[in-house]
C-alpha cells in the first residue's frame, strides 16, 4: 500500500521528498562557506550579501527551469548588486579579537543580554500562543520565529567561527567552556530555525516567504551585531547612512524580483499572491475566511 503524505499543512512531509534532501545538502555546503565568512568579516557585511543568492537562484531558474525573468526582475537583480556593492565599500573593519573569551564578554554585556532576553521571550510567546492558532494562516508567525532565532544563531556562529579560526592559527580555543557554550547555542538555534522555516515554506508560497524572511532576518541580525559587536562605533555617520541606503536598495531589489517572478504579460499569477492553502481550508494567506462554493451559489 502506497503511503500518501499531506502537503502544505506545515508538517514534516517534506522529509520524504528526495529533492528536498538534495536541496538541503547543497544548502549545507553553502552555509559552511557562509560560516567561514563570519569568521573573517563583520556580520553587518556578510548577512546583507545573502541577497546575491537570490540573484543566482533567479538566473539558474531562468537557465535550467526555463522560467521567464521579467524585465522588472532584471531590474531587481541590478538593485541587489548595486546595494551589495555599496555595503561592501562602506562596511566597518573587522574587530580584532584574540580569544573566544572576548566574544563571551561582549555577549554577556547588559545591552546584548537584554536583547537576547527579549528575543527568547518573543519566540516563546510565538511558539506557545500564536503558532497553534495562527501558524497556518499568518505567514509572519513562522517567519517571526525563524528571524528572531536566526539573529542569535548568527552571533553564535560568528563567535564559533572566530574560535575555530584562532584554533587553526595555533591558539587553541576548544579548551575554553565558552566555545562549547556557543556550539550548543548554534545547534539549538539552527535546528529551531530550520524547523520553522521549512514549515513556512511548506505552508505558504515561496514568493511570499523568501522576501519577508530575508528582510526580517537581515534586519534583526544587523541589530544584534550592532548591539553585540558595536560595529557602528568604528564608523562615522556618513558611512552608517550610506550602508543603510545600500541595505534599503537590496530590500527594494529583493521585493521587486520576487513580486515579478511570476509575471506573465504584466500580470502576476495567482500563485504569487496566495499560500498553498486551498479554498477547502476556508482561509486565505492572512486568515481571512474565504467564501465556499455553497455560499457563493446562495448569494
Amino acid at each position: 500500500m502506497e503511503l500518501v503524505y499531506p502537503l502544505g499543512v506545515g508538517g514534516y512531509s517534506y522529509l520524504y521528498e528526495p529533492l528536498w534532501w538534495v536541496g538541503m545538502i547543497t544548502m549545507v555546503v553553502g552555509e559552511i562557506a557562509n560560516f567561514a565568512a563570519y569568521a573573517f568579516a563583520p556580520a553587518i557585511l556578510v548577512t546583507p550579501l545573502g541577497a546575491l543568492s537570490i540573484i543566482i537562484s533567479a538566473a539558474l531558474a531562468h537557465i535550467i527551469l526555463r522560467e521567464k525573468l521579467h524585465i522588472f526582475g532584471v531590474l531587481g537583480c541590478i538593485l541587489c548588486v548595486v546595494g551589495s556593492t555599496t555595503i561592501v565599500l562602506h562596511a566597518p573593519p573587522e574587530r580584532e579579537i584574540e580569544s573566544v573569551k572576548e566574544v563571551w564578554d561582549l555577549a554577556t554585556e547588559p545591552a546584548f543580554l537584554l536583547y537576547a532576553a527579549l528575543v527568547i521571550a518573543a519566540v516563546f510567546t510565538l511558539v506557545v500562543h500564536f503558532v497553534p492558532q495562527y501558524g497556518q494562516t499568518h505567514v509572519m508567525v513562522y517567519i517571526g520565529v525563524c528571524s528572531l532565532v536566526g539573529s542569535l544563531s548568527v552571533m553564535s556562529v560568528k563567535a564559533l567561527g572566530i574560535a575555530l579560526k584562532l584554533t587553526f592559527s595555533g591558539m587553541n580555543q576548544l579548551i575554553y567552556p565558552q566555545t562549547w557554550a556557543f556550539i550548543m547555542v548554534v545547534g539549538t538555534c539552527v535546528i529551531t530555525q530550520m524547523n520553522y522555516l521549512n514549515k513556512a515554506l511548506d505552508t505558504f508560497n515561496t514568493a511570499v516567504v523568501s522576501p519577508i524572511y530575508y528582510v526580517m532576518f537581515t534586519s534583526l541580525t544587523i541589530l544584534a551585531s550592532v548591539i553585540m559587536f558595536k560595529d557602528w562605533d568604528r564608523q562615522n555617520p556618513t558611512q552608517i547612512v550610506t550602508e543603510m541606503c545600500g541595505f534599503v536598495t537590496i530590500l527594494g531589489g529583493t521585493f521587486l524580483l520576487h513580486r515579478t517572478k511570476d509575471m506573465v504579460d504584466g500580470s502576476p499569477s495567482l500563485s504569487s499572491r496566495h499560500s498553498k492553502l486551498t479554498e477547502d481550508d476556508n482561509f486565505d494567506l492572512e486568515g481571512i475566511p474565504l467564501r465556499t462554493a455553497e455560499s457563493l451559489r446562495s448569494s
